[in-house]
């Protein structure tokens, strides 16, 4: 059955043989994913200039650019979530895939119904957190719904900006800058107002 919100989602699989690809392919598309297709890394790694996709399927065994080189260098410019494909099972390759960068890690043969499992997981995963990385020339900082646009210094919270003041925008854009990182407050007001913190006293 195929899901609306589902439509909006680019997907590329990246895969040599053309059977799974094809396999892929057919379920992601009746779950209502957009999905393209590339037959070794280097087309892979291309994609995210043309049409940069919201997931990545990435197998690993591939010409000219295997699915570990390609992984690591897409790490250099983007934080899409990358599901890794081989047909290899042991933990020294799980972990290879896993230190390139990959965000998950299957075995081939795998259960269609695993694979939309993890694709929909990830997905979750990527709208939940946002874009944590700036990549280079985008001038923006995304986590879920929130937008720090860095080049005009403003913040659009669901497509529609929110004014705040320069302190709230610098405190916004430190903390989105590291997603998961706890500030101490003395931190925040030393990064931010540039003097010394001095504790609070309790009568």
């Amino acid at each position: 059955m195929k899901n609306r919100d589902q439509k909006t989602y680019r997907i590329l699989v990246a895969d040599d043989d053309f059977h799974i690809v094809n396999i892929i392919e057919t379920a992601l598309t009746e779950e209502g994913y957009q999905v393209f297709t590339a037959h070794d890394g280097d087309a892979a790694c291309q994609f995210l200039t043309t049409e940069p996709p919201h997931l990545i399927i990435m197998d690993v065994m591939m010409p000219r650019c295997n699915g570990i080189l390609a992984t690591m260098r897409i790490r250099e410019k983007s934080n899409v979530p990358i599901l890794i494909l081989s047909a290899k099972a042991e933990g020294s390759d799980r972990v290879l895939g896993l230190e390139a960068g990959a965000d998950d890690y299957l075995v081939k043969p795998f259960y269609k119904q695993e694979l939309l499992a993890r694709v929909k997981a990830l997905l979750r995963r990527y709208d939940a957190l946002g874009s944590i990385r700036e990549t280079p020339g985008d001038d923006q900082i995304r986590a879920g719904d929130i937008l720090l646009d860095t080049a005009r210094k403003q913040l659009i919270v669901r497509g529609k900006p929110v004014h705040v003041t320069a302190t709230e925008y610098n405190i916004l854009h430190m903390l989105m800058s590291s997603p998961g990182r706890v500030y101490p407050a003395e931190e925040i007001y030393g990064r931010i107002w540039e003097n010394e913190a001095f504790p609070w006293k309790t009568r």
